[in-house]
């Protein structure tokens, strides 16, 4: 199939790397135009000056930006990848956004007959680059189906949720409950370095009862290390 991807950061780049390993024709737009450059080097593929230009032809669009500013300005005006697909076409939203964002663009979209799919995922950059990413999708079923049967190069599960905005609302819920865990095991590590325990020793055992998260499980010792560069930053989970 004849796909774009717009957005190459730590989720977006390893993700249309599946795409055009998977052998979809992929033309690729990114703000900063070394990292496309670099993007076709490693993968092959095409890349574009504008939104536009990398959505024009495609029959699927794909985007992972930062936030609801980022979709707007990929997608919208001019140049932005709606004002060159195609009636029958899908885009695909991976962004974080609110999913008051989600449906504007859901319902622009409709009315140039573009299907309009919001997916956000879960699984870090660890799960797009090794293409086991969850998937939480709002859209109308054709549209999800199609998408999904794109998507599956990358994603392990792929739940559609309901209809436009869905998808986003399930994702703050994700993101409520990670928080929580982060914040208490942030709590835990420090509760156990002021009362002089060994922070590895703790965690290995409570690790094995009622206290065991993913979070633990990955995130534990890097806390310890005092090392936090995993992808995703703060300001965006706030």
């Amino acid at each position: 199939m004849r796909v774009a991807f717009l957005g190459l950061g730590v989720m977006g780049y390893p993700m249309a790397g599946h795409l055009q390993r998977a052998g979809h024709a992929v033309t690729v737009y990114n703000r900063t135009t070394s990292k496309a450059e670099q993007w076709v080097g490693e993968h092959g593929g095409k890349m574009a000056q504008t939104p536009a230009k990398a959505a024009a032809g495609a029959e699927m669009v794909f985007a992972c930006v930062g936030n609801d500013d980022d979709i707007r300005a990929v997608a919208l005006g001019d140049e932005g990848a709606l004002s060159a697909m195609a009636p029958g076409t899908v885009f695909v939203d991976h962004t974080t956004t609110s999913a008051a964002a989600a449906r504007e663009l859901g319902a622009q979209a409709n009315d140039a007959g573009i299907a309009f799919v919001d997916a956000p995922v879960s699984g870090g950059q660890a799960g797009a680059e090794n293409g086991v990413l969850t998937v939480m999708v709002g859209g109308s079923v054709e549209a999800c189906d199609r998408a999904e049967a794109v998507a599956a190069c990358f994603a392990r599960q792929w739940r559609r949720m309901g209809d436009s905005g869905a998808g986003q609302l399930t994702k703050m819920v994700n993101q409520i409950c990670i928080a929580g865990l982060l914040q208490g095991l942030s709590e835990g590590l420090h509760f156990a370095e002021q009362a002089g325990l060994d922070p590895a020793a703790v965690f290995d055992v409570i690790g094995g009862g009622a206290a065991q998260s993913w979070q633990m499980d990955n995130r534990a010792a890097t806390m310890a290390a005092r090392e936090f560069d995993h992808g995703f930053a703060i300001e965006w989970m706030r």
